[in-house]
């Protein structure tokens, strides 16, 4: 199962953080589970870190070399991922997490997320 991770998910995985819940965990360390993270949620870090917002622990280039490290794999953003932003509700604001709720539609992955604003596009998605 293709798993792709929401950025605060990834964060916590790689900081093996006491905010990953046992449900996720167990999402991630199952052995059918292929951990995908976005080049959206690369690029969203560098950001929040650089600005010093957002509480990001790391900068972009240490997450990435996290990522690679764990061996996720990285989803690059393709023309396809952005026309479909165009066609999501209105239920979230923040582009970072509508490109990454319209990559998993278009794949099609699991988005995993802890957000339940995130949670409301589509059964598919995975809130822990």
């Amino acid at each position: 199962m293709n798993l792709l991770l929401d950025t605060h998910v990834a964060l916590w995985a790689i900081t093996d953080s006491p905010k990953l819940s046992q449900q996720a965990r167990g999402l991630l360390q199952s052995p059918r589970a292929s951990l995908w993270v976005s080049a959206a949620s690369v690029w969203e870090i560098s950001i929040k870190h650089a600005l010093g917002k957002g509480g990001m622990p790391l900068s972009g280039a240490e997450a990435l070399n996290y990522f690679r490290e764990s061996g996720y794999g990285l989803l690059s953003i393709e023309a396809e991922h952005a026309v479909a932003v165009e066609s999501l509700p209105a239920h979230h604001q923040d582009p970072f997490d509508r490109i990454l709720i319209a990559q998993a539609l278009v794949e099609p992955m699991r988005l995993i997320t802890h957000d339940a604003t995130v949670a409301l596009y589509s059964d598919t998605i995975i809130q822990i």
